[in-house]
């Protein structure tokens, strides 16, 4: 059976991405595609239990470097458990953060070095890169609004209580994995009305579906 399709989603906070991941998920699953949807830090019992670790900033005091480890090791293990074997019987898999994110967060602002970056992709990833990226750009600032929006009373987290200033390198940086990848990735205006956003996706994933010949599936829920 032919590997089924990887597509992941990347920005800021705020972006929008699980709105729009559901929403794709729900066109494709009506149009008989089975559907597994997941996310990091997490998407596995492994990676779900660093992902409070992470994400609660009790390993922010170890810097970077330990991040980088521990969303690796999340990352070896939802490949594994979860993304592999979903693609090898030919599901479509869509993923709230992957590499990329390592990339920007740990990387770029976390100030670690290329290399090293390089060396736990290489050993964490293997030939599962994605088939798409969705890049959803938005202004930081509004990013931050709709996020504190979104949670209410409740803490930001980790990442989102950090400074407007480190959110704009962030942009910059998704954009330039976009502009070094225009096959892999697009970006996507998330500024406008969701389903304007989610058609130009359900779009692009269209064409990626076509051109991996994946044939329609029952629908598995």
């Amino acid at each position: 059976m032919a590997r089924g399709l990887f597509v992941t989603f990347e920005g800021g906070e705020g972006a929008g991405k699980s709105t729009q991941i559901r929403m794709l998920a729900d066109t494709l699953r009506a149009s008989g595609h089975e559907v597994v949807v997941t996310r990091e830090p997490g998407g596995s019992p492994g990676a779900e239990a660093v992902r409070h670790v992470v994400l609660s900033g009790a390993a922010e005091p170890f810097g970077p470097e330990m991040e980088a480890i521990l969303f690796a090791a999340a990352r070896a293990d939802h490949v594994d458990r979860t993304i592999r074997p979903a693609l090898e019987r030919g599901a479509i898999v869509l993923c709230d953060r992957f590499v990329d994110s390592s990339r920007v967060y740990q990387g770029v602002t976390g100030g670690l070095d290329p290399s090293f970056m390089e060396e736990l992709e290489r050993a964490t990833v293997e030939d599962m890169m994605p088939d798409l990226t969705l890049i959803l750009d938005i202004d930081p600032e509004e990013g931050l609004r709709r996020a504190g929006a979104r949670r209410g009373a409740s803490e930001a987290d980790r990442f989102e209580k950090e400074a407007l200033s480190l959110h704009r390198r962030r942009r910059k940086a998704f954009l330039a994995i976009a502009k070094a990848e225009p096959k892999r990735c697009r970006v996507i205006d998330a500024s406008r009305p969701a389903a304007k956003i989610a058609a130009e996706i359900a779009n692009a994933v269209q064409i990626a579906i076509e051109r991996k010949g994946l044939p329609v599936k029952e629908a598995t829920g």
